[in-house]
């Protein structure tokens, strides 16, 4: 039998049956405290009710389906049962403020929701009171005092809807309209990407060589599947046959990654920096020649070259010895599994990137945007397809160019198509010619690879007329150890200083070393010597840069950023703007010191 083509995103259930048959652990979650397995068979029996349940709902091809939930299985199986109904699922971060809950709701029209929590439930009945023709928010976890999602199974059991389904499937194309992901925005409303069913296939099949992942390798899930990112590599699961294993939540990834052992998961810088600030800080308790060897294996993993021909047999020895002492362990403390990370959504430090290579769990960083379904480029472990402080190679059967002002511009069939309701703003994105314009500045490495240098609208002037791209200075003061978080400020002075959060517990453990005593987080942005110790390490970066972009002040501040203090976006990239706006007055007062 000829292998199915996919052309929707939906007939990626045909497929897999076709090809992998019934995996008893297709997708797995955690309901208080223990693992809940889904065969593959159970999922898509429950996406055909779903399915059905909605029609019998009064929900036509078209409709769109609210889902506001963390990571789960039942958060597929509403994605999917939206799609054999014909309609448009609309993702929702669970995190989203009441009046962003609103608008987006609103503004797509929901027919019906889907949440999570009894919370969420509350929050959402609210939202869609006023929607004309929405038939009601389910739950997952409902009081019996709310509408659970097994009313909709029920329906659909009872129902089946067989032949209407199969007319609704055969008369979707792949141009319809499979989602509207709204962008987390930092001003204004968020905006409805549309994104069709060609352009989520083109791109997950665009990357359907790239993953090292086979049926039915267990892969974990944590970042959230309402943004592009996480979602694309749900589908890419699918087409591969994984076993997908969804964390409970960001606090308990370490101890689910040690439970499923992965081969496979994405994850975005801060996260890596943090997994190797843990790993840091393990390996600085330690005395002697244990840690004089962990230290060492560290500086090896800084030298790696992926090209072997730039690796001396020399280094290759040192290598050897350094993943049989050290890096060995901190492949079991990931599982033992690992055969690579993906991580995206903002520039990943190079050094990074080559430390983890070299203990032999390669983090393949890739672009995109929510805009563009969303994968533009990624470094891979095909031949001559990675180099480090780049996102690698672009993706097969798309275009991308640099425009005079450096801004990077895509062309293919993963640019959405447009942003609902937004026909201005769209045309504010894709110009005549059908480029779409990122907002990104870059630049090609070997003419291959492509490198970010910053955002477009990130990058701010001084007064003597000199142009800073704050990200890359801010990768660079993150390689302190000293430093946990950093956001680079200047736009219209004389010159940059930063807002810095110490990395509290490395402080903690470095100043026991030293026989001093710090005291709590305030305390510790108060103490002299630790700022005069933070301030020699900015003074160490500062000679790697050119003199206009040099760091001449900083304020440390006693808490760290996130995304539910709303500093974060949920893919823990800075909101700037709230940043700033909040430490107005201790930047304020670092420049009149200079009147």
């Amino acid at each position: 039998m000829a292998e199915l083509t996919v052309t929707r995103v939906f007939d990626l259930l045909e497929r897999y049956e076709q090809k992998y048959g019934n995996n008893p652990n297709a997708y797995n979650g955690k309901e208080n405290g223990q693992w809940r397995s889904w065969s593959f068979n159970e999922f898509k029996s429950k996406a055909y009710q779903i399915a059905a349940g909605l029609i019998d709902l009064g929900v036509k091809p078209g409709d769109r389906i609210g889902l506001v939930a963390n990571n789960r299985p039942e958060w597929n199986i509403i994605d999917f049962g939206s799609q054999l109904c014909g309609a448009v699922l609309v993702p929702i971060y669970p995190t989203i403020s009441s009046e962003d809950l609103k608008f987006i709701l609103e503004d797509a029209s929901v027919k019906a929701t889907f949440v999570s929590t009894s919370e969420l439930y509350d929050r959402a009945s609210a939202a869609t009171a006023g929607i004309s023709g929405n038939v009601g928010v389910f739950c997952f976890a409902a009081l019996p005092t709310q509408k659970s999602w097994e009313e909709v199974l029920k329906r659909g059991e009872q129902h089946p809807y067989t032949t209407e389904i199969k007319h609704i499937l055969s008369q979707v194309k792949p141009d319809d309209l499979c989602s509207l992901l709204y962008t987390s925005g930092t001003t204004g409303h968020p905006k409805g990407v549309m994104l069709t069913h060609h352009n989520f296939v083109s791109d997950f099949t665009s990357l359907c060589e790239l993953p090292p992942i086979k049926a039915p390798d267990t892969v974990l899930s944590f970042l959230p599947l309402n943004h592009s990112y996480e979602r694309i590599l749900s589908y890419l699961y699918l087409l591969h046959g994984a076993s997908v294993w969804y964390a409970e939540s960001l606090e308990t990834v370490g101890d689910n990654i040690r439970e499923v052992k992965p081969y496979m998961f994405t994850c975005v810088p801060r996260l890596v920096e943090k997994v190797y600030d843990r790993i840091i800080n393990k390996g600085a308790e330690l005395k002697g020649i244990k840690r004089a060897l962990f230290f060492w294996a560290v500086e090896i993993g800084e030298q790696y070259e992926v090209d072997p021909a730039k690796r001396s047999w020399a280094y290759n020895q040192k290598l050897k010895l350094a993943n049989k002492l050290i890096f060995s362990k901190w492949r079991e403390a990931l599982g033992g599994n690992v055969r690579c990370m993906v991580s995206g959504g903002a520039a990943l430090d190079a050094r990074l990137a080559r430390i983890f290579y070299a203990a032999g769990m390669p983090i393949l960083e890739g672009y995109g945007l929510t805009e563009t379904s969303p994968v533009i480029s990624v470094n891979n472990l095909s031949p001559n397809s990675l180099r480090f402080g780049t996102v690698g190679p672009v993706i097969r059967g798309v275009e991308v160019k640099i425009a005079e002002d450096g801004e990077i511009l895509v062309k293919g069939p993963i640019v959405m198509k447009g942003y609902y309701n937004r026909p201005e703003a769209t045309a504010e994105v894709i110009d005549a010619e059908g480029w779409f314009h990122t907002g990104d500045i870059g630049t090609f490495v070997e003419n291959r690879f492509l490198k970010i240098t910053d955002r477009k609208k990130e990058i701010f002037k001084t007064s003597g007329g000199k142009y800073i791209a704050p990200q890359l200075l801010e990768n660079k003061l993150k390689t302190s150890r000293f430093i946990e978080q950093a956001m680079v400020v200047g736009e219209n002075q004389k010159y940059a200083v930063a807002l810095v959060v110490p990395s509290f517990a490395f402080i903690q453990e470095w100043a026991k070393r030293k026989g001093l005593t710090v005291g709590d987080p305030q305390a510790i942005v108060n103490d002299p010597a630790v700022k005069k110790r933070i301030m020699e390490s900015v003074s160490k970066i500062n000679e790697t840069l050119a003199q206009y972009e040099t760091i001449k002040k900083i304020v440390l501040l006693p808490r760290e950023w996130t995304t539910a203090t709303g500093e974060l976006t949920p893919k823990l990239s800075m909101r700037r703007k709230i940043i700033l706006n909040a430490n107005a007055e201790a930047v304020d007062q670092l420049y009149r010191e200079d009147k």
